[in-house]
């Protein structure tokens, strides 16, 4: 017999800085069974980041035969040569586990999946109040150069036109609400 959460997803998706990893990692540590995809890039790992934890990590060669190969559910050249997706062999091994998969991903790729996963899934949209506090969280985060802020950004107020392609959209300005609404969002979906 099939538990009714078999093959759910959950989608996250925000502009960087809109505070998407603090909300994944709030569901992750307050829900049993829901566990977290691993997306694929080819960018180069930043800080403490390792391989097959944050992201798996390949070159964007390794990851246009991977492409080729037809080895994602969907990815994306975001810039030249800087590929982000999402790896079908990791879907099904969360799935073969029971459990509910959690997606922390770019915005184009949190409609992909969408479209892919369809009512399997659950899509939020997490915005930050405005670009402004947005370009302060950023600046405050220390990690990125000003000219990268700013390309982030731009992009950032380019995404904020998405939202109304997702499930629901969540308005992190409070995080303590956020954080609550994020679980009442997750528990409907979960509960039907």
């Amino acid at each position: 017999m099939h538990n009714r959460t078999m093959n759910k997803v959950l989608i996250f998706s925000a502009p960087s800085g809109s505070g998407k990893s603090t909300v994944v990692n709030h569901i992750l540590s307050g829900h049993k069974g829901i566990e977290f995809s691993v997306s694929a890039t080819s960018r180069p790992p930043r800080g403490e980041e390792k391989d097959g934890v944050e992201y798996f990590f390949y070159s964007a060669d390794i990851f246009r035969l991977l492409v080729r190969d037809d080895k994602f559910v969907e990815f994306e050249e975001v810039y030249p040569d800087r590929f982000y997706g999402t790896l079908k062999a990791e879907v099904n091994r969360i799935w073969a586990r029971g459990n509910v998969i959690i997606f922390d991903v770019d915005v184009k790729g949190g409609v992909n999946l969408k479209k892919y996963f369809g009512d399997q899934a659950l899509s939020v949209f997490i915005q930050a109040p405005s670009v402004e506090v947005l370009r302060q969280r950023l600046i405050g985060r220390g990690t990125d150069s000003a000219e990268d802020i700013e390309k982030r950004v731009a992009k950032a107020a380019e995404e904020m036109t998405y939202a109304p392609q997702f499930d629901k959209v969540l308005i992190n300005d409070d995080l303590a609400t956020a954080l609550a609404e994020a679980d009442a969002m997750v528990d409907a979906f979960l509960a039907e």
